[in-house]
């Protein structure tokens, strides 16, 4: 056979190659990465939808954390993983933050990164210390603008969505709270509840417990609507800040390369699940709403909400350094 048959026969194995994988794909075991450590939100997320997403998809799927860099660290390591479907990623809202927040990213979030689907949205809810003289958000507004600078929300750390949320509430509240960044919303709960900060924005499921023992008041939710966690809690917005909302949302990913029938192989196992009766119960109890998508529709959301967020950290200054 000279070059040119070798050639010929090289370019059609290629061309063939990625129908054939897909059609066998997968034929083992899938990784999903969870840029945080265990027990977070999006940890939570994972572990509600990997043993059911591997079993539609005919093989077993299992969760690695990578945490580090407000999940930088993660991303990347799918970003720079081989495109053949084995390792795929999961990430918060912080996916359309982080590029406004990190000088240097270390991926391109939209040329290294292809969305799968989206899987759940979720809430935060505004809690206050007992102490604080504000019952409702007019009031805790009213408060602050009396006094600025004088009181003091804690979060998860520099850019986590307990971060956002607050800063999105003082730029259209108008008003100045100090941010105190904790290494995780646990220790920011605590500290709320021992009164070393007067409020945080933790998810609903993390808050539910403290504010149903009396340990902490619930003055709104963060959605467009209330939630079943807490149905007697208001928006932020029908409770004083009209305008004012922030879910956060999880989407999976994978390598840019990656095959398109691969994708949409994925994305139908996915959507499959999503819409159980069995998995949307099992989110509904972790204060998660399913939110099954097309891939083109996670990255519509994806492209729509980051210069949303980089108008926001540029305009108050947001800095994680």
């Amino acid at each position: 056979m000279n070059c040119h048959s070798l050639l010929a026969a090289a370019l059609a194995a290629s061309v063939l190659s990625t129908p054939l994988q897909a059609q066998t794909y997968p034929e083992r075991a899938v990784k999903l990465v969870v840029p945080y450590a265990p027990g977070g939100s999006a940890d939570i997320a994972a572990r509600l939808i990997a043993d059911e997403w591997g079993k539609a998809l005919g093989k077993s799927m299992f969760i690695e954390n990578k945490g580090g860099a407000g999940g930088n660290i993660g991303v990347d390591a799918v970003a720079k993983s081989p495109a053949d479907g084995y390792t795929i990623g999961l990430q918060t809202v912080s996916l359309a933050i982080n590029p406004s927040l990190t000088p240097k990213m270390p991926y391109d979030t939209l040329n290294d990164l292809a969305p799968i689907g989206m899987v759940a949205s979720s809430q935060h809810v505004l809690v206050v210390n007992n102490n604080l003289p504000a019952n409702d958000v007019k009031e805790l507004i009213a408060l602050a603008k009396g006094k600025p600078g004088k009181f003091s929300y804690g979060s998860a750390g520099g850019g986590s969505t307990f971060h956002m949320s607050a800063e999105l509430f003082k730029a259209q509240a108008g008003v100045a709270i100090v941010h105190i960044p904790y290494r995780g919303g646990g220790p920011a709960l605590t500290d709320t509840i021992a009164g070393q900060v007067d409020m945080s924005f933790p998810v609903l499921s993390a808050a539910q417990g403290h504010v149903q023992a009396g340990k902490l008041r619930a003055l709104g939710v963060t959605g467009t609507k209330r939630s079943p966690l807490m149905p007697n809690v208001p928006t932020i917005a029908e409770a004083g800040l009209p305008g004012y909302a922030f879910e956060t949302w999880f989407m999976v990913f994978a390598p840019a390369a990656t095959p398109k029938p691969v994708i949409d192989k994925l994305n139908a196992a996915l959507t499959a699940v999503l819409q159980s009766t069995a998995v949307k119960e099992r989110m509904a109890k972790e204060g998660f709403e399913a939110l099954p998508s097309t891939p083109a529709q996670a990255r519509a959301r994806l492209e729509a909400e980051m210069p949303k967020w980089a108008q926001l950290v540029k305009e108050r200054g947001i800095s994680v350094e």
